[in-house]
């Protein structure tokens, strides 16, 4: 009995050490280099918005913050590596709603749940989203184009970032909505759906609009509908999915900072605290602004709740419209 009680408290005290040690870890918090993961290839919007952000970030935790792509399954392979990666904060990941909402709400086989396998730190900022055409496409406005569908069914493609992506759930809801078809081509990435869409290779993209907005600028994309609360300054010829009758399709992406589950609260105020400095620079801002991003800078438990909310209606969204996988 009295050996029993000898192990018990050399247990708590173990587990006592263990978070003295925790804790003291944390405080010291950073001290060497820290990993912020994107789930894409180079070039889509997570990527821009993440180099952005990475080094004044590093600036203001006083350590060197290094952007890593870790593209494949439609964001799931480097969101997986993230939830799984030690609660240390050494080791982050870029928060996307492919990775945390439209995927995870239409692949049952995701090996994280999107909900308590990750700890929220920040959303960075809001983007919207829009559909494209490569200038070969016959047509130059939302009317043109949503005749030349219903006049060609199966003939068009459309390119996303990837199976499971907001891209591909966003456009599965258009077409169920228009009761049209278009087949979709799933890339490890928005850079490289995006490069083929130029390219013409693809005729079709919905994309984050920072990614796109240069092509379209450039004349090389022709901008057909947008997902914004409202018109855009940059784009004040492009309808929403609101004006056009598709309130549903009518989404913003968000961009922002997670880690793995059981995150301690020092680092995540923290990490919180420096995006939010590295936003009081006016360039930093306005280099995000200028892809029509909106900054949001908001607290761990908004971010949190932000998350379950579009995690909610995309899980309805995937019901309503018996949306499947390719």
């Amino acid at each position: 009995m009295q050996r029993r009680h000898l192990l018990n408290m050399a247990s708590l005290a173990a587990l006592a050490l263990t978070s003295v040690s925790g804790s003291a870890l944390a405080q010291n918090y950073p001290n060497k280099i820290i990993k912020l993961q994107v789930p894409f290839a180079p070039g889509g919007t997570t990527d821009i918005v993440a180099r952005v952000i990475s080094d004044p970030l590093g600036k203001a935790l006083g350590q060197v913050v290094v952007v890593e792509n870790k593209a494949g399954g439609g964001g799931i392979v480097g969101a997986t590596e993230t939830a799984r990666s030690t609660p240390d904060g050494y080791s982050l990941g870029m928060a996307t709603v492919s990775t945390t909402a439209a995927n995870p709400a239409i692949n049952p086989k995701i090996p994280y749940n999107p909900l308590t396998d990750f700890t929220p730190i920040i959303n960075i900022a809001a983007t919207p989203n829009i559909i494209a055409v490569h200038p070969s496409f016959p047509a130059r406005n939302y009317k043109e184009f949503m005749a030349e569908l219903k006049k060609n069914p199966g003939k068009y493609s459309y390119a996303s970032s990837g199976t499971g992506g907001i891209g591909h759930l966003q456009t599965e809801l258009f077409k169920n909505l228009t009761h049209t078809f278009i087949t979709h081509i799933p890339y490890r990435g928005a850079g490289p759906a995006l490069n083929d869409t130029v390219a013409g290779q693809v005729q079709i993209i919905f994309d984050n609009l920072p990614s796109a907005l240069p092509f379209i600028q450039q004349k090389r994309l022709i901008p057909i509908v947008v997902a914004a609360p409202s018109r855009l300054a940059v784009l004040p010829d492009v309808p929403t999915f609101k004006e056009v009758g598709l309130e549903p399709v009518n989404r913003m992406a968000y961009y922002g900072i997670l880690g793995p589950k059981a995150l301690p609260k020092e680092v995540v105020d923290k990490v919180n605290a420096g995006v939010r400095k590295a936003l009081e620079d006016p360039a930093v801002r306005k280099r995000i602004e200028d892809t029509g991003s909106i900054i949001i800078a908001n607290t761990p438990e908004q971010f949190t709740a932000q998350i379950k909310a579009e995690f909610d209606v995309y899980k309805k969204v995937v019901s309503d419209s018996n949306l499947k996988l390719d």
